[in-house]
Order: structure tokens, then sequence, then C-alpha cells
């Protein structure tokens, strides 16, 4: 019988966001590809140092059981195969159980996403990850120079999002460039009954609310909605959750307040935005990825 992702929650991730490659990359972007692939070789047997997504990779394995397999990590890498036998031998090394492995040499890697039913794909090329959005995968651009915190919460997920262009569509994002934050609260006030479109990362939200409700699974899932909203805009976005029957754990509605305070309280192991100012806030605290979706990215 052949394997089968379906019901898993499913993380395409390239190599630069699961290791350190950073010295490596400079290597091929001074010397070219076979200076690169010959300093991966030589370095076969040494481990990688770990990347920005590692930690989140490394919890979200350890849902999986003897007796339950929920979580599937696929790495999806414009490497060569070569450097792919290093991602493969760090992974060992590491205690990553990941078995499947897709390497494209230079060419971009999100044409796969689909046939991996992906509902995640990190990496750290944006066009990568444009390609991907498109697709309509959740994906997200990590930052290698992210802060690495490490968790204090060894048997729990913590994943928070950012709403408007990421969880929802950029709908009301739109009516606030061009018309301004008063005209934005009546739209969202008028519109309060009216659930919000869903924005590309409704569907790992999905995804982690039935990995939530596993029975007798060794860890948790705790998600988060960080968003600049504020009352009255704050209805439509819980009235849109409740429409998906869909619950986060908590919600922080902050009108404008600095995010990366709010998330460094949270301990988050990946939070996930549209704006890149609100990233370059986060990840002085915690893991973050950008999320080139809709009109704040158009400008």
């Amino acid at each position: 019988m052949a394997f089968t992702v379906e019901g898993k929650l499913v993380v395409a991730i390239s190599s630069r966001a699961l290791f350190d490659f950073e010295e490596e990359n400079r290597v091929f972007e001074r010397d070219g590809e076979p200076a690169y692939i010959a300093l991966q070789y030589g370095r076969l047997d040494v481990p990688a140092r770990e990347g920005v997504a590692f930690p989140l990779v490394k919890k979200l394995l350890a849902f999986n059981t003897p007796q339950a397999s929920r979580v599937e990590v696929v790495i999806l890498s414009k490497n060569d195969p070569v450097s792919g036998l290093r991602v493969f031998r760090s992974a060992n090394l590491a205690g990553l159980a990941i078995e499947r492995g897709v390497f494209t040499r230079g060419r971009s890697p999100y044409r796969y996403l689909e046939a991996l039913k992906a509902n995640l794909f990190l990496s750290a090329n944006e066009a990568d990850v444009l390609g991907a959005l498109e697709a309509k995968c959740p994906a997200a651009r990590v930052y290698p120079e992210s802060r690495l915190a490490a968790s204090r919460h060894a048997n729990e997920v913590r994943i928070a999002f950012d709403g408007d262009a990421v969880l929802f569509s950029d709908e009301a994002e739109i009516v606030y460039q061009r018309d301004g934050l008063d005209a934005f609260a009546r739209h969202e006030a008028t519109h309060a009954l009216r659930p919000l479109p869903p924005g590309p990362f409704k569907p790992l939200l999905e995804a982690l609310h039935r990995l939530q409700t596993e029975k007798d699974s060794p860890m948790r899932i705790r998600t988060a909605l960080v968003t600049a909203r504020s009352a009255p805009a704050h209805e439509r976005a819980v009235r849109t959750l409740m429409e998906w029957n869909i619950a986060v754990d908590e919600l922080m509605f902050l009108g404008g307040l600095d995010k990366g305070q709010f998330l460094r309280a949270f301990e988050p192991d990946f939070y996930f935005d549209d704006q890149s100012g609100h990233i370059d806030s986060a990840r002085a605290h915690v893991a973050a990825g950008h999320v080139p979706f809709g009109i704040a990215n158009t400008r």
C-alpha cells in the first residue's frame, strides 16, 4: 500500500530554513556552484547548525508516536542532490525523523507543493515563497538571522498569526491603506456580521486545529491572533473565526502598539505577519516569517 500524507500536517521546508547554511551560501554567491557543492560534500560528516525553523520542526515531529503519525516534514530545496546528502545526514544526527525530500538544483521547487499536499512552506528565498502563495499554499519567508530563543514550553507548540492578509484576506487592509484609520473602523463596524474572506494562512490554521483536537498526543498546540485591530474593528475578526468554527487560544487587539513586546511575552515558536515592519520588531525576540501577500506588499 502506497504511503499517504492524507490527514497529516505537512510542512515543506527549505534547507536554509531548517539549517544555518549562511556560510555555505556565501561561498555559493562568491565562488559559484562547484565550490559550494565541494564544500557541502567536504562537510558531509559535520552536523549543520540549527536554522531559524529548526526548533519548530523538532517540536512538530514530536507529535508523532509509534502508534500515530500526525506530522510529515519534507525538505523542499533548490539545493543540488549532493548537498542534499548533508541535509539528510544533519537531520539524522539531530534526531529529526525526516525521510522525504525534493532537491531541484537551482530551479524553484514550489511546483511540488500540491503533490505534497503541504499545509506550510518555509523558505529563505522570497521568489519561491511568492510562487507558493500564488499556488495557494501558506508560505513565508524566514530570516536566518532571527533570534533563536530556547523555548520554555517543551511539550507545546506555540504559533502566532497576524490577522489581515494572513489569516484573513486583505479586504479591510485595502480600505485602511486607501482611506485611513477612521474609514477602516467604520467599514469594519458596518460589516461586523459579515465574515472576512479567508487569507493565505487559513489552511494552516485549520490543519493546526485538527492537530489540536488529536487525542493521546504527547504534544499540544497553542495559537494566538496578534493584530493591530482594536475596537470596534475587533468584532469582525472574532465573528469570522466563529464562522470558521476555529478558536484561537489568545487574541491580542493591539491598536497600533508594538507587537514585538507582546510576542516576547507569548513566546511563540513562530510568528507570521504580512508587514515587514512588524516582522522586524518580532524577529528581535522570536522566530518570524514574512508573508508577502496583499496590498501592503505592492507598494
